[in-house]
């Protein structure tokens, strides 16, 4: 099976080459998306879905960097099972899937069923032959070593009935089938607010399907959902996250609490908490850049010469310290200032400065950001909609302000943190805080104390990479250059005689880097015959002294040769 990893380079997106599954990712799992458009619940969640899984496969199709998902097919019940997608690659292949989606929308949401028991035998239908194609299109694709690297497929089924019963019904009939591929098998349940709470399983419905899970072999999950845009979104974009746990990503060390010298390690995993906006390609207003302020500036198209116009931000909303999250603020922080331009005057200087000191001590005192909108540089002629980032302003005691990107709803993933209300152990508490005590504390972070060993490496690597006598080859150079027109003279014979006046003349013309040079022999019997033998080992004069040879010369040729010899040397 080949994917396209595509990795984003400088200022446009290349294919790289096609590969089995992403370096970067090689645990996703191929996805199959079934979805349950029976009557009369379909006619509640249709628009939801189907406009979820536009948006999804919109910004999921257009990424760059290493493949997400690999595959993904699509199934519909409704009256039958169909299989509206056969396996295909999600990269580079929105025409496609939004075809698909459009064919979703138009399933009729009216109408009667048979009972919830043909649904039940429907999806399971659904199930068994999504684990066939699967095998099919691997064993089709793929050769040798490439199919063991990673051969499973999560399945994920979105209904509007309740999903106990769902589960049950799945459990029950497959207990027999062969899952070997199938990774995970999720149930979500679409429900609306009024629904809320009246599937919540008992204690020993839990149980229960533990003990069915692990008959099984496999994991059968239960997601309720709210029926609404945005929480389907998010059930579809947990696919762009990395879907690891073979291995962890990350070790905390502490000090060892006693005379040991093994530190306490922390085992940990990571998640990626958005899409970085570098990945989505063509769109400069999206994250505007922060890494400098010459880059945050806008760019402006038309002349070279013409002054940077100042990024326009205008404020939205306030915002409380306290409920914003770091997490979702990204990129590099850029300082704000009262300007010191020299062009605006003293008053308009001053009243400026009044101003941002009151709005310093204004969001200070009441412990509020600045949620900031930018404006776009030109508006779009056609009346499109443009797309623009958001920033948020933090203040400070000094009289600056902070300056952060924060993420929007298009690039935010899902992330579930909930509140422990359960405390550690005892033990494992005081070994903790032992370990912690040891660390030196410090009041106040002061960055000049940490090195990172930068400025070594750079001398290291600078001095590797020269070349071993970067200072012999331009003397060199320059010596040939310039000892390369004093050794014609030197070299040659004698003094030729002149040529015919129109061959002198195309000579001048065609040949001006000739020019500073005596002309060249002529192969001419006439100019020979005319002018006689030239004398017998006659040196050319050097370059230098071109002007008083001539002089010299003068006395023994014609006038008019000293004249074509001038208008060689002009030419």
């Amino acid at each position: 099976m080949s994917v396209d990893n595509r990795k984003r380079s400088a200022g446009s997106s290349n294919p790289g080459n096609f590969v089995f599954w992403s370096s970067s990712f090689p645990h996703q799992p191929a996805r199959v998306l079934i979805v349950e458009a029976l009557p009369p619940w379909w006619s509640e969640t249709c628009t939801v879905l189907c406009d979820a899984l536009d948006n999804f496969l919109s910004l999921a199709c257009s990424l760059d960097g290493p493949c997400r998902i690999p595959l993904l097919s699509l199934y519909a019940i409704s009256r039958q099972q169909e299989c509206l997608l056969p396996f295909v690659q999600v990269h580079g292949n929105l025409t496609r899937l939004r075809s698909c989606v459009e064919e979703l929308r138009s399933i009729p949401g009216e109408g009667c069923i048979r009972g919830a028991a043909r649904g039940g035998e429907l999806l399971r239908q659904a199930v068994l032959d999504s684990l066939q194609q699967f095998k099919q299109y691997i064993r089709h694709t793929s050769t040798g070593n490439q199919a063991s690297n990673n051969t499973s497929v999560e399945v994920t089924v979105v209904t509007s009935q309740p999903g106990q019963g769902i589960v049950r019904q799945l459990e029950m009939g497959l207990k027999d089938a062969d899952l070997v591929s199938l990774k995970r098998l999720l149930v979500v349940h679409l429900h609306s607010a009024a629904d809320w709470g009246h599937d919540n399983p008992s204690p020993e419905a839990m149980h229960t399907e533990t003990e069915d899970c692990l008959m099984l072999g496999t994991e059968v999950d239960l997601q309720q959902v709210e029926n609404s845009v945005l929480a389907m979104e998010m059930v579809l974009k947990a696919w762009l996250q990395e879907q690891g746990g073979d291995k962890e990503h990350l070790h905390l060390l502490l000090p060892s609490p006693v005379d040991n010298p093994i530190p306490v390690c922390v085992k940990c995993d990571m998640q990626e908490r958005l899409i970085s906006p570098a990945l989505v390609p063509l769109n400069p207003n999206l994250g505007v850049k922060t890494e400098s302020v010459r880059d945050f500036l806008p760019i402006i198209k038309g002349s070279a010469n013409q002054s940077q116009v100042p990024r326009r931000l205008k404020a939205i909303r306030t915002l409380h310290a306290d409920g914003v999250c770091e997490s979702v603020l990204y990129g590099l922080p850029l300082v704000i200032r009262p300007t010191t331009c020299w062009q605006l005057d003293w008053d308009e200087l001053e009243t400026n400065h009044n101003l941002f000191h009151a709005l310093c001590h204004t969001l200070r005192s009441r412990d509020l950001f600045l949620l900031l909108q930018v404006e776009p540089a030109q508006r779009s002629a056609a009346g499109g909609s443009g797309v623009c980032s958001h920033y948020v302003l933090q203040p400070s005691p000094s009289l600056s302000l902070l300056l952060k990107p924060v993420v929007s709803r298009e690039l935010l993933l899902p992330c579930s943190l909930p509140v422990s209300a359960q405390e550690a152990a005892p033990d494992v508490m005081q070994t903790m805080q032992a370990c912690v005590t040891q660390l030196d504390e410090e009041f106040v972070f002061n960055p000049l104390s940490l090195s990172s060993n930068l400025y070594q490496h750079l001398r290291s690597r600078g001095l590797l990479s020269q070349p071993r006598y970067p200072y012999r080859l331009q003397p060199a150079a320059a010596h040939r250059d310039q000892s390369q027109p004093l050794e014609g003279p030197k070299t040659t014979g004698s003094r030729q005689p002149r040529q015919p006046q129109n061959q002198g003349r195309q000579l001048g013309t065609n040949c001006k880097v000739r020019a500073t040079v005596a002309p060249f022999p002529s192969s001419s019997s006439h100019s020979s015959s005319s002018l006689g033998p030239p004398p017998a080992k006659a040196s050319r004069p050097a370059l230098t002294l071109l002007s008083s040879s001539r002089r010299s010369l003068a006395p023994a040729r014609r006038e008019e040769d000293d004249d074509d010899d001038v208008s060689m040397v002009v030419q």
